[in-house]
C-alpha cells in the first residue's frame, strides 16, 4: 500500500522510506510542499507523512488545502518543532497524528498502522476475516490457524483487499498500491498474484468481477 512521504531532508526522507519498506509499504517521495500538494490531490495514498517545514509551500498550508478540497487521507505530521502551539496548529489544520523528530522507526510504523486502521474503521490491530487473519505490525498472515508465507507484493495486495472487504477494487487502483513501477494496465501481474494467494488460502476467498475488479466478500 502506498504512502506519500513529504520531507525536505534527504537523509531523513531516505530513512523514512526504508522504515516503510520494512513494513511492506510503498513510498512516493517529495522534498517540497508544491509537489506534495499536487501528489496528494492527484494520487491515492493510504496515509501521508508530512513535514511542516517544507520549502516552496509549507506543510501547514499544504494540509489546509487538502482538507479544504475534502481530501481525507490520514496525515501524520512530522516536524522538529516541539512546542504545544505547533502541535495544536497542525491538528487544527487537519492532521490526524503528530510525531516529533527524532523518532524511532517502530513508533513511526505503529502510528502509520493506527492511522490506517482508523481510516478504514478498524479498531483491532489484527484484521480478521473469517478464516483469514492479517497482523500488519508483524507482517504475519494466517489462514485457518496456520501461518502462510507471502511475498511483500502478495502481502500488500491481500492487506489492501481485506481493508476494503466487500468493496470491488479496480485493477488500476490495486496496481498503484502494490507495485512501485509503472506497468501497463493490461498486464497480468494482478492475476498472477491473485492466483498465488488463492493457492495459499482458498480459491474463492478473492472473487473476480469481470470488467470491474476484485473483492474479498465480507462474509467469508
Amino acid at each position: 500500500m502506498k504512502i506519500l512521504v513529504a520531507e525536505d531532508d534527504d537523509a531523513l526522507r531516505a530513512r523514512i522510506v526504508t522504515i516503510l519498506k520494512r513494513g511492506y509499504y510503498l513510498a512516493e517521495e517529495t522534498d517540497n510542499g508544491e509537489d506534495a500538494l499536487f501528489l496528494g490531490e492527484q494520487e491515492q495514498f493510504v496515509a501521508i507523512v508530512l513535514d511542516l517545514g517544507l520549502p516552496v509551500l509549507d506543510g501547514l498550508t499544504v494540509l489546509r488545502r487538502w482538507r479544504e478540497q475534502k481530501i481525507t487521507t490520514p496525515v501524520l505530521v512530522l516536524t522538529a518543532r516541539d512546542t504545544w502551539r505547533d502541535k495544536v496548529d497542525g491538528l487544527r489544520a487537519g492532521a490526524d497524528d503528530y510525531l516529533g523528530k527524532p523518532f524511532e522507526g517502530e513508533e513511526l510504523l505503529a502510528r502509520i498502522e493506527a492511522l490506517i486502521r482508523r481510516a478504514y474503521g478498524r479498531a483491532d490491530p489484527v484484521l480478521n476475516m473469517g478464516p483469514l487473519e492479517i497482523d500488519p505490525a508483524r507482517r504475519v498472515v494466517r489462514y485457518e490457524g496456520g501461518n502462510i508465507d507471502l511475498t511483500a507484493m502478495e502481502f500488500r495486495l491481500l492487506h489492501y483487499l481485506v481493508l476494503n472487504a466487500g468493496k470491488v477494487i479496480g485493477q488500476e487502483e490495486l496496481i498503484q498500491h502494490i507495485y512501485n513501477q509503472d506497468i501497463e494496465l493490461n498486464s497480468n501481474v494482478i492475476e498472477v498474484l491473485l492466483s498465488r494467494l488463492r493457492k495459499k488460502t482458498h480459491q474463492n476467498i478473492i472473487l473476480t468481477r469481470r470488467g470491474h475488479g476484485y473483492v474479498i466478500p465480507k462474509g467469508i
